[in-house]
């Protein structure tokens, strides 16, 4: 599997906010994939797609940000993409890092440069 360089797969449940967030990363020249749950995620991932970063809400219908990241995980092809932890489920930072490692996490609503420059340090 090849990695798309300079692709954002944007893992959220809110439709205006996967628009808006989509719109931000093409305006900067990125392409975007969207999932509305982590099931949807998965199946892009299945499929071949090798994002450089996947933007990741916690709380979703069908399959959550927590089990969404175990089945990252466990599947050897697609472990090493990097994870940005976006949500406004109210979890600190060490909650989230206590859950998922030392991972980048943004509280929502992002300030968006505050987000372009930590997707920006993880794509190649």
């Amino acid at each position: 599997m090849v990695r798309a360089l300079n692709t954002v797969l944007i893992v959220d449940d809110d439709l205006p906010v996967r628009t808006a967030l989509k719109e931000l990363f093409e305006t900067e020249g990125y392409a975007v994939a969207l999932a509305a749950n982590g099931r949807a995620a998965l199946n892009h991932l299945r499929k071949g797609l090798r994002p450089s970063v996947i933007l990741l809400d916690l709380m979703m219908p069908v399959m959550d940000g927590w089990d969404f990241r175990h089945e990252q995980l466990a599947d050897p092809d697609a472990r090493n993409i990097p994870v940005v932890i976006l949500t406004a489920a109210g979890f600190s930072p060490e909650t989230v890092r206590a859950q998922f490692g030392d991972v980048p996490f943004v509280a929502k609503p992002p300030l968006h440069t505050g987000l372009l420059d930590t997707v920006k340090r993880l794509c190649p």
